[in-house]
């Protein structure tokens, strides 16, 4: 099982694609049109974008943008036994949006989770796909899924017994302001990640995320990086925004783990760049570290953005630090626009 593609639906396809060319890097793949929708295929290592926009009031696009704001709409898989897949989903419960069909040499069928996100399941086939240029990002980490209250277990379950994922962190969340309970997924074979969040009280941030997206849906994608702070300085001078992370953070930060850099000069570009850092402990040489950075949301409705990871020595997981630092920060920029 691997992921194919992640597709978005947005107001205009062409501006998208070009603003994902000049400003994260990607390349061009491929265009196509119908009667009622024009769509733009991007890429970058592994990973493959498409951006699909309305051309009359038809399209399936135009549709959805009535009720939702642009956003993330399928989460495509490459699977091993599509038929096994759709006999799990008649036995459990689930939307078959459309029956197996063959495009090309290709056999393929869409569904959609309990969390309303449609999955287009494509059977694997013994072509290998080459790799694309990759600038600044090579594939995806993982995949934030936010839910409704009372909705994270059906949904983690759902998984669970359609693909096999196995529940892996789990966190709560609780500030002075909100909450939220989260539940981390892994497929064992694959590795892919999705982490789903429900909100704890009314006022929660995945609450307002609900309430803007008009329901459930996801709240950003993490893209690996090599090199994050010569991508995000990148990032920020194309005119990249992201969440600001306080200056005692870094302060407490150094006083727990003054010696995990080997030189100063890498702590300062770490704080000037505001990049999130995590470790495993003891502290041992070369210890894994995991180093997170999150944008501004993208679209004009603050519910999409990006996080942007480096993953060092074969670091796993989630830091529950980091994660907990970045729910603080969605936080203080809520209290901006109240």
């Amino acid at each position: 099982m691997k992921i194919e593609r992640i597709c978005f639906y947005v107001e205009d396809a062409k501006q998208w694609r070009d603003w994902f060319i000049e400003v994260m890097g990607f390349t061009a793949i491929a265009t196509s049109r119908n009667f009622s929708t024009y769509t733009e295929v991007i890429g970058s290592g592994a990973i493959v974008f498409s951006f699909s926009s309305p051309l009359s009031e038809a399209s399936p696009v135009a549709v959805y943008l009535q009720k939702h704001p642009p956003g993330v709409v399928d989460i495509e898989f490459v699977v091993p036994n599509l038929e096994a897949i759709l006999t799990r989903i008649q036995d459990y419960g689930g939307a078959i949006l459309t029956p197996v069909q063959i495009r090309g040499d290709r056999h393929y069928c869409q569904i959609q989770s309990p969390a309303g996100i449609a999955h287009t399941l494509w059977k694997t086939t013994d072509k290998k796909s080459l790799p694309r240029d990759s600038h600044l990002f090579h594939e995806i980490d993982h995949i934030v899924l936010n839910v409704e209250a009372g909705q994270l277990k059906p949904t983690v379950d759902w998984y669970r017994s359609i693909f096999g994922f196995e529940c892996q962190q789990t966190f709560n969340i609780q500030t002075m302001r909100s909450g939220l309970h989260s539940q981390v997924m892994v497929h064992p074979k694959s590795g892919i990640k999705i982490p789903v969040n429900e909100p704890t009280s009314p006022n929660s941030q995945i609450q307002e995320f609900v309430n803007q997206n008009c329901g459930s849906g996801v709240q950003h994608i993490a893209l690996q990086t090599k090199q994050i702070v010569a991508t995000t300085a990148k990032l920020r001078e194309a005119g990249v925004h992201f969440l600001d992370v306080p200056a005692t953070y870094y302060r407490q930060l150094r006083s727990q783990l003054h010696n995990l850099f080997s030189s100063e000069r890498e702590w300062v570009l770490i704080e000037r760049e505001k990049i999130l850092v995590d470790c495993q402990f003891p502290l041992e040489n070369d210890p894994p570290i995991l180093l997170q950075i999150f944008t501004k949301p993208i679209f004009s409705t603050p519910t999409f953005f990006f996080e942007i990871i480096e993953r060092r020595q074969q670091a796993e997981g989630f830091g529950e630090g980091n994660f907990r630092a970045l729910f603080e920060a969605i936080e203080r920029e809520q209290m901006k626009q109240e």
